[in-house]
């Protein structure tokens, strides 16, 4: 008898300790999903903006590095295209047509002394 009882005293309380438990065992993976968000993807997400600014803002005479590692002053913007110029040599110079998004970095002016 009074094992019966302890049983029925038993099963009458998991379904309320189970729908607890998978609770707490979805708490970890929703806090992994939250470090997630604020250790990597918010920061990319500022990168990203403040490079879409950058990019917005180029305007003829800034020196830039592109992502191919090419050192140029701008020379003509265009809406997805850039002219830098990379070499001069007396009158002549060389200009490279790179696209927008492969702006990496705007220099402080002077940086280039060789044009």
């Amino acid at each position: 008898m009074l094992t019966s009882n302890a049983l029925a005293n038993v099963l009458a309380q998991a379904p309320a300790a189970g729908g607890e438990g998978a609770l707490m065992g979805m708490l970890p993976i929703v806090l992994m999903f939250v470090i997630l968000y604020f250790l990597m993807i918010r920061p990319q997400m500022k990168r990203q903006k403040e490079h879409k600014n950058m990019v917005a803002a180029l305007a003829k005479g800034d020196e830039v590095v592109t992502a191919g590692g090419i050192l140029g002053k701008v020379v003509q913007v265009n809406d997805t295209y850039v002219s830098l110029e990379v070499s001069r040599e007396g009158d002549k110079a060389v200009e490279v047509l790179v696209q927008k998004t492969a702006v990496q970095t705007v220099l402080p002016k002077g940086t280039i002394k060789a044009l």
